[in-house]
This record gives structure tokens, sequence and C-alpha cells, in this order.
């Protein structure tokens, strides 16, 4: 069986990477730093769309850097634990060759880290940062699916989609070592059908030319991979475009749902419609379209996402009243980037919410709407905040979130480390009256008095006072009325 050629022609050299210029300027810069000690950035997060180079550059930074490599792949297991006894022991210690010699640290699919196989994992990374002496590179696909405490401990470099006419010098270098003619056209081709993924457009050259010594156009037909319509094509067919048809039928091919789609419509129709009597019209038909998927969510009725399709397609080419001019840098919806941004948020108000729900056997809407105001009073009072933190088992971040405290503060810091005693106190005392050696006289922990003030809080929120009919004198027979 022949070798990968995604293995075999790896780049050993951030010279010989393809398309990502900044990007390996920027990774430069940041290694150099470290050649003058431990800078203010120990850790960088390369993050891009997957088979665009990232793994291969920081390999090859580490080669051009003679720096030893520790890797951990989304495959292991990144709970706290193991990352401290995989990367955190050897994060502080030096090697065989030498203290000076470093040791880069690279952890793949940082963005990927949850679930009980990972528990911990992001808090034990961001203390690893905080206190390794050796780089640190984290590579994901996207940045904002990392928690927010986790992407400000890095440096952020972005990797963007490889150029087609990048990738032809380097399909162009593999063809010739392997002894292959290519008719003209064919690697142009082969990297336009790779919609910017490197990795697969070297997938796919190797599949065409499997037993073959010459390519023809016509071998891409069978060969090539299925490649979806990019949203950017789709968006200049029907805002700059004038064929209806060739504009709905494009949206065929799109690897975004209906839903999706209007938000990029959303957000980049003012870009292009500079005309008000053009830009109303066109959020007319946009809004006939946000009817119909409202509809679709309501009744869960597919087949309407075909009136919402043509009325986003049609309906915004024939309210253009004229073809406007002039590039235009579409955007991606910045709703979107809101959503990502306030994710860690949204996150710890949930748990914080479950949390509070569980133990007062209410709904994680009613704590939300009801709960959260009491709470945030009872964490306040220096009498109540340790005691509910241990009862509820709060995380410093939920301790936060109900103080109204943007990070961790010391106060936070305080009534977790309070709690943390309290618990370790109880679980002493339940020991010691295991164990039967005096335990009984033993004082544990007790959260009676906040179980009692929340409760009372629920039943004036849940149950409002009904009058009761006051009994008469009691009746004696059947007769008695």
């Amino acid at each position: 069986m022949s070798l990968d050629w995604t293995e075999k022609y790896r780049p050993q050299t951030l010279s010989a990477v393809v398309g990502h210029n900044k990007a390996v300027e920027e990774l430069k810069a940041w290694a150099v730093t470290w050649l003058q000690g431990i800078p203010d950035n120990r850790a960088v997060v390369l993050y891009g769309k997957a088979g665009i180079g990232k793994t291969t550059t920081a390999h090859a930074l580490a080669r051009e850097m003679g720096w030893e490599v520790i890797e951990l792949n989304a495959s292991d297991q990144r709970t706290a634990d193991v990352i401290e006894k995989v990367v955190g022991s050897a994060s502080r210690m030096g090697n065989l060759q030498g203290s000076k010699t470093k040791r880069l640290i690279i952890m793949d699919e940082a963005d990927n880290i949850h679930g009980t196989s990972d528990r911990g994992g992001e808090r034990a990374i961001v203390e690893l940062i905080k206190k390794t002496n050796h780089p640190i590179i984290l590579i994901a696909n996207e940045l904002y699916d990392m928690s927010a405490g986790l992407r400000t401990a890095c440096k952020p470099v972005q990797f963007n989609s490889v150029m087609s006419r990048s990738m032809i010098p380097a399909l162009k270098k593999i063809v010739e070592v392997e002894g292959i003619k290519c008719e003209l056209g064919v690697l142009e081709k082969i990297a336009e059908n790779a919609n910017g993924d490197l990795r697969s457009a070297i997938n796919d050259l190797q599949a065409i030319a499997q037993g073959k010594n010459t390519l023809k156009i016509d071998d891409i037909v069978t060969g090539a991979r299925d490649n979806k319509e990019n949203i950017f094509k789709v968006l200049v067919k029907i805002l700059k475009g004038t064929n209806i048809r060739e504009a709905h039928e494009a949206t065929f091919h799109l690897d975004e749902n209906p839903d999706d789609l209007i938000q990029w419509m959303d957000e980049n129709l003012p870009l292009e419609f500079t005309s008000p009597d053009d830009l109303s019209r066109g959020y007319y038909y946009l809004g006939r379209a946000s009817v119909f998927l409202g509809r679709v969510r309501r009744r869960q009725n597919y087949n309407m996402w075909r009136y919402a399709s043509v009325l986003m397609t049609a309906g915004v080419i024939v309210a253009r009243s004229h073809r406007y001019s002039g590039f235009v840098k579409y955007q991606p919806p910045s709703l979107w980037r809101k959503l990502g941004q306030t994710k860690g948020m949204r996150h710890v108000r949930d748990s914080t919410a479950k949390k509070i729900g569980t133990y007062c056997h209410v709904s994680m809407s009613f704590t939300r709407s009801q709960l959260f105001p009491f709470f945030r009073l009872l964490i306040t009072n220096d009498k109540y905040a340790s005691n509910i933190t241990a009862a509820l088992g709060f995380e410093p971040e939920e301790i936060a979130f109900l103080l109204e405290s943007k990070s961790v503060t010391k106060k936070v810091q305080k009534i977790y480390e309070q709690a943390q005693s309290l618990k370790e106190a109880e679980i002493e005392s339940d020991v010691e009256l295991f164990g039967g050696f005096g335990g009984a006289d033993k004082k544990t922990l007790t959260l009676e008095p906040e179980k009692n003030v929340i409760d009372k809080k629920i039943n004036e929120v849940k149950k409002p006072e009904i009058p009761v009919k006051k009994e008469g004198k009691s009746q004696s027979s059947l007769f008695d009325f």
C-alpha cells in the first residue's frame, strides 16, 4: 500500500508551508520572544478550518527552533489529571540536553475539550499556561468555541483558507516527484474543487493518479470529491447577479440551511444595496421569507423552505433597480459572533440555574426569572455566601456570575475557599461519625437556616395564599343540617 501523500510531502520547514505568510511571520515573531526569556504570551492558538496546515506549521516551527515536541491529540484523554501528568511536569522541568532547550507543547482540537472524558481539562490548561516555562501551541477550528478563559490566555493567530493559486505550485511539485504528467487545467481544477483545503486537494490528486502516468481533465469527474457551493459565491450571484434561476439553484448545493442563509443576507444586504428604495424592497422580501421560516419551525413542515428560498434569492434580485458596481467585502452574520463571544457567559448562567433548580426542585427557566435576584441577594451577604456555595457546589465563575462580577475577584475566591473549608469539615465529621469515635458531639455543616429561607422564597413566588373556608359545627347525624 502506497504512503499517504499528505504525510509523504508534509512541509518540514516554515518556508515550505503554503499560503500562510502572515500567520507564519506572526508565529516566528512569537517564537523569537522565547529566546529572550519567558514572554508575556506563553501560549498561542492557531485557528482556522481543518486541513489548511495548522498542525504542520507547529511541527515545522519546532524543527526550525530546535525544540522538542510534546503533543496531546483529541484522541487522548484531556482531564486535569492527565494534563498535569503528561504535560504539566514536562512544562516546568528541563530535559536531558540541558535547561536551555525548550519543549514545544502542542494541543490539538482545543475547541473540543468537553464532556466527562475531558473533565477539568480547560481549567488545567489555563493554569498550565500561567505556570509553564516552555512554549505552548493550541490548535482549534473555531476560536469562539473555546472557553473565554482559555481564549484570553492565548495569543490568537488566524489561518485562512489556502487560495487556489497557492495550491497549484505545491501540487505541481508532487506530480513532478511522482513522475506524473498532467494535461492543462488538471491541477487548477483540483485546487478549485478543494475549496481552500490543501490536505483535501492532495488526497484528491492521489486518488485520481492511482495507477495512472498521465492525468486528463476528464479523470477529475470520477476522482473529485463532492464539493459544496461557497457561501460568498452564492451571495455574489444573489446580490450582484441578474440570473434568477442560477442564483436559486446555487442554494441547492450550499452547505447552509435557509435559517443560516437569511442571516447572511440580513448582514450583507445593506452593504450592497446603497439605495434606500432598493434596500426597503429587499428587506420586504427577506421579511416574507422569515415568515415562512417561522412557519417551518412551528409546523415542522419543511416543504415551506422552498418558498423562503425563492423569496431570499429571486425576491432580492427583482428588488434591485440597477446593478451596483465596486467590490464589497461580505461579512459573516454579526449575530453569530455575538453568540460566540457570550457562549462562555451563557454556559455559566445555565450551569448556575441548573444547580439552584436541582436544589430547589424547580425548572431552570423559573430559576432564571424568579430566583436569580434572590440568590444574588444571598450571595452578597457574608453570613450566607459560603454556606450557599458549599450546599450548591458553586464554582468560582458561578459565584462571580451571581455577584455580577466580570472576573474571579479576591472576594469570589475568598467565598469559594470558605465553602471548600466547610465541605472538608463536613466530610471529616461524617468520617468520625461513621467510625464511632465520639462523632456525635462534633459540629457538622448545617444549611437548614438557608434552606428554610429558600423554601419560604419559593413558596411566596409559586403558591399564592388561598383563603380556606372555616369549618362550622361538626355534623352529628345524616339529618343534622
